[in-house]
């Protein structure tokens, strides 16, 4: 169990029936605020994102981080005993997790309406792919189709192909969002008493977060066009290599940061009164022209010595760097996560809270609980 007393979700029991990405995210943020989950893992195999890769000492990295701070056990769902021992779990737990195939739990009489008959107070969270309805609800929904399914890729990359956003976006953006519902039905829940469903689609979630893109298609009749490390609406918006061939990123998005780039970074005042560049809508009209002055006084400076230059003068801006520079960025906040092989350096959960510190609980064995939890949950409880 993950917490102390005084963390938020203390007190609360979260059972999760989960694999792969999207719900244990939602788990694991659960259990960094104090709640005690036990992850349910088929038998035999357990959650197959323990076999993912080896890199973080020996266990997979993204089991690891996304599994700490819960309990293991392994349990047979088809099986009439196993069952039984989920059902105890459930009938004291505050909230229910699962992602697996839309249906697939209502046979069993383990689907989150009728679980919410047996245990009103029980809050329930179904995490899909396409939802319960529609043409697609039972289709693979794996991070990467779901970027391409949801027009992300047609948008990400550069202008010759589309691209794949460089982590699972589509999981992380779900998990988070599943966290939410969550959080607020265990608030609605203290005001009547009463659990509720909550249900979260990853093409949904994917949909709301190409909001921008859409309203362009429909109301402009205006693509939105890849542009790597650019934008299509800002201008000066983007990379630019300097001295030795870094990459800086930089974003002007006002007039004033536009005159004080034009005279303390160009040199030259002139440019921000220029037609072709007095406004955001001029320099995106002209933005070749602008890129191609940027990108010569740019490669007369050090990338160093440019960024202070850059932040002496208020414009927003920030090295492009690689994983071994964000691994030793001084920004970068670590904690460990225990595991089967040993412990584990990862970034700092992003939500803090004051007052206390984040205490990360240990990424479980496979059915390292099983024993204690079946004994707990068992036919003699």
């Amino acid at each position: 169990m993950s917490g102390s007393d005084a963390a938020p979700l203390s007190g609360k029991l979260v059972v999760a029936l989960e694999q792969a990405v999207a719900a244990p995210f939602c788990s694991s943020r659960l259990a960094d605020a104090g709640a005690r989950v036990i992850k349910i893992e088929r038998k035999g195999a357990g959650d197959f994102a323990r076999g993912y890769d080896r890199a973080a000492n020996g266990e997979s990295a993204y089991f690891t981080w996304l599994n700490r701070g819960k309990e293991s056990v392994a349990l047979d769902i088809k099986d009439a005993e196993d069952r039984e021992i989920l059902l105890r779990m459930l009938q004291n737990a505050d909230v229910f997790i699962q992602n697996l195939l839309p249906g697939a739990l209502k046979k069993l009489g383990l689907d989150s309406a009728t679980l919410r008959q047996k245990f009103p107070r029980l809050v329930t969270c179904d995490i899909t792919g396409y939802g319960e309805d529609g043409p697609m609800r039972n289709a693979k929904a794996y991070d990467l189709l779901v970027q391409c399914e949801s027009g992300l890729a047609s948008v990400t990359g550069t202008p010759d192909a589309p691209g794949r956003v460089g982590v699972s976006v589509c999981d992380i953006a779900t998990g988070m969002t599943a966290h939410a519902g969550i959080c607020e039905a265990l608030v609605g829940r203290d005001r009547t008493g009463e659990g509720s469903g909550v249900s979260v689609a990853m093409f949904d979630v994917m949909a709301d977060w190409m909001a921008v893109p859409l309203l362009f298609h429909d109301y402009a009749n205006q693509p939105t066009p890849r542009t790597g490390l650019g934008h299509s609406v800002i201008c000066p918006y983007g990379a630019f290599r300097c001295q030795g061939g870094d990459l800086v990123v930089i974003s002007v998005q006002n007039s004033r940061e536009w005159k004080r780039f034009c005279t303390q970074i160009l040199g030259n005042p002139a440019l921000a009164s220029d037609p072709r560049f007095h406004d955001n809508s001029a320099r995106i009209q002209h933005k070749s022209e602008l890129e191609a002055l940027i990108k010569t006084v740019f490669g007369t400076h050090e990338r160093a010595g440019l960024l202070k230059l850059l932040d002496s003068a208020g414009i927003a801006s920030a090295a492009v760097n690689d994983v071994g520079s964000l691994s030793d960025h001084p920004q970068l906040d670590r904690s460990t996560v225990g595991t089967p092989s040993g412990p584990v350096s990862v970034a700092m959960p992003p939500i803090r809270r004051n007052g206390s510190e984040p205490t990360l609980g240990p990424s479980p064995g496979f059915d390292a609980d099983g024993t204690a939890l079946r004994a707990e949950f068992g036919s003699h409880s």
